[in-house]
């Protein structure tokens, strides 16, 4: 392997996406790939903010006020684009906890196209595999409210609006091509998918080093 390969992981709350993201880092580093992990939320200087902004609209839902948020993000997200991700050694897999991808969950009232087109005119890297992770609205909802943390979201307040928030989602992984997850099974058959689709993307058969 002598590129980087850069992985987002998104979707609805709820779906298990960090512990897939645990998974697949163990399963790639035992076959000695170096794996790094990063998240959106965490790499993005801008995010007190942009959440501060997020809190007016969950309060007055406005047209202006989600543009707003949008944009933001793609201005963060490109600012990690610049910062973050082309400082990482470039033989390495970055599997990303969230990108663009998940704003097609959270936003009600721009459309995903125009989310899409802000991060295009702002040069926000595109990932080599978006995957989103879903998982049937009450299975996501219920592991939700089973963590300590509860949903802890912001926009998502009950399970309607969380049936929604998935319902859009599972509409642009279709419409857009990204690789459904549907982790609803063992976290090893959900693991075992989305490694396979790591290893096509290199180029590789998973376990094999080939090509790699």
């Amino acid at each position: 392997m002598n590129r980087q390969l850069f992985v987002s992981l998104d979707g609805p709350k709820g779906t298990g996406k960090t512990t897939l993201l645990e998974a697949i880092t163990k399963v790639l580093r035992a076959d000695n790939k170096k794996v790094i992990r990063l998240c959106e939320k965490k790499s993005d200087p801008f995010r007190g903010e942009t959440m501060a902004i997020v809190n007016r609209l969950a309060r007055n839902p406005s047209l202006d006020l989600e543009l707003e948020v949008c944009a933001r993000f793609a201005d963060s997200r490109a600012w990690i684009s610049r910062k973050v991700l082309t400082k990482q050694p470039p033989d390495s897999i970055i599997l990303m906890d969230r990108w663009y991808p998940s704003d097609a969950a959270f936003r009600r009232m721009v459309p995903f196209a125009e989310i899409l087109q802000l991060n295009i005119e702002r040069n926000v890297r595109t990932p080599d595999l978006h995957v989103g992770v879903v998982t049937a609205p009450d299975i996501s909802w219920a592991r939700a409210a089973a963590r300590t943390r509860g949903l802890s979201s912001t926009v998502i307040h009950n399970l309607e609006e969380h049936v929604a928030c998935t319902q859009a989602f599972e509409r642009e992984i279709a419409g857009q091509g990204w690789v459904l997850c549907r982790n609803e099974g063992t976290i090893e058959d959900a693991t075992r998918q989305v490694i396979v689709e790591i290893y096509n993307a290199l180029g590789c058969s998973a376990g094999t080093g080939l090509a790699c």
